[in-house]
């Protein structure tokens, strides 16, 4: 019973900088995981990174060194930094929480296009 709300979505220049936001509310008690997923044209739906309340994280190999996921001190708030945006990270980007990456809760998802 958790909703999910990503902000931060839009378009930009290949090289460019974009930062995503998702908030949650509601019961959080089956929450350990949030995490960023991605599904763009023509491609399956993969991980962009997650980060546990243990603080471990782990990325998704197309976007390691470009992209950083991190949390504030609210530990339902979770930010994804994206860096050296190339035009292949055009997707709509899902936030997501639960018991582990890819369970529980997902977004409506918030789009992100990377176009000159």
């Amino acid at each position: 019973q958790v909703q999910l709300v990503e902000s931060g979505g839009g378009m930009v220049r290949p090289g460019g900088s974009l930062r995503l936001s998702c908030r949650a509310s509601g019961s959080g008690s089956s929450i350990w995981v949030m995490a960023w997923y991605r599904q763009g044209p023509g491609k399956q739906r993969e991980l962009v990174a997650y980060i546990s309340r243990a603080g471990r994280i782990d990325y998704g190999d197309s976007v390691k060194g470009r992209f950083t996921i991190s949390r504030d001190n609210d530990v339902n708030t979770i930010y994804l930094q994206m860096n050296t945006l190339k035009p292949e990270d055009t997707a709509v980007y899902y936030c997501n929480a639960g018991p582990g990456p890819g369970l529980g809760s997902w977004g409506q998802g918030t789009q992100v296009t990377v176009s000159s």
